[in-house]
């Protein structure tokens, strides 16, 4: 049986804390990969779109280029309507049957875990793994994984404003990342 580790989200921008996240569970719970999911409409936010799905799905192909257990998986972008994660572990689940999935949240997210989609029911789907994130705490009725890694605050909006602000994203972002938003005049850049 395969065990996969999927961490979902905007990635607009993909930057250094993802990838440390990924690495930190892969490694931990001895996974066999993990699957980087951006989301189509993320349902608990509202998404101003900064950049197209095209060009996050080519950034987050260049973050993830050189870890080869890091793939894309874009099945919440090929399908219209807001990104439940019910729906989709359903999906995975039926196309993946000999595999175990772990969904991979900060905890900003396990906190909000009462207001997903079909909770009850996705808890039953799913390990729910949480990792620490700066000013949240872990106290949930869920089943929760917990990995303790080394915290940083690093969020994709403190970087975009960074990078219209002209300023500083040295070692926050994948070089390959950072030289395409560069090529492509991303987020003001």
């Amino acid at each position: 049986m395969n065990h996969i580790g999927i961490i979902g989200g905007t990635f607009d921008p993909p930057h250094i804390g993802h990838l440390f996240i990924a690495s930190e569970v892969l490694t931990r719970l001895n996974l066999s990969e993990v699957w980087f999911m951006p989301n189509h409409i993320p349902p608990h936010k509202e998404r101003k779109s900064y950049v197209t799905d095209e060009e996050r799905v080519e950034m987050l192909s260049l973050a993830i280029s050189d870890q080869p257990k890091f793939k894309l998986q874009l099945i919440e972008l090929e399908r219209e309507g807001p990104s439940y994660t019910y729906d989709t572990i359903k999906l995975l689940r039926e196309k993946y049957e000999e595999t175990k999935f772990y969904f991979i949240i900060g905890g900003d997210m396990v906190e909000y875990l009462p207001h997903w989609h079909k909770i009850d029911e996705l808890v039953d789907m799913v390990t729910f793994v949480g990792v620490k994130r700066p000013g949240y705490s872990f106290p949930t009725e869920y089943p929760i994984t917990e990995v303790d890694i080394p915290q940083f605050d690093i969020s994709s909006s403190m970087i975009r404003k960074r990078l219209s602000e002209k300023g500083n994203t040295m070692y926050l972002l994948p070089k390959k990342v950072r030289n395409y938003i560069e090529e492509k005049h991303l987020y003001g850049t």
